[in-house]
């Protein structure tokens, strides 16, 4: 551990390391995502492949019992860009 910490001065040298290895990235709006990171810029933009979306609908408490539903859905997509203003958490794979 000691090795990775002499690595990672700032934020984005973690993000460096990450480079061609499988990321969990969190989004606005109950999205997350797990794939490989391809390239990403200043901005978060990010090119990913082989990509996991994960996407958690919440539904409004019903009127007859008070109670919400929660639905997960998940889809695969092969190659995907994403918008750096939706992401919110990177977190590299397990090493």
């Amino acid at each position: 551990m000691a090795d990775l910490s002499a690595q990672v001065q700032e934020p984005f040298d973690l993000v460096r390391l990450s480079l061609s290895e499988r990321v969990f990235v969190k989004l606005k709006g109950e999205r997350s995502l797990v794939g490989v990171l391809h390239a990403y810029d200043g901005h978060m933009n990010m090119i990913m492949s082989d990509v996991e979306e994960t996407i958690l609908l919440v539904e409004p408490e019903e009127e007859v019992n008070g109670a919400g539903t929660v639905q997960t859905v998940k889809r695969q997509l092969e190659m995907l860009f994403v918008r750096g203003d939706s992401v919110i958490l990177v977190s590299p794979g397990a090493r």
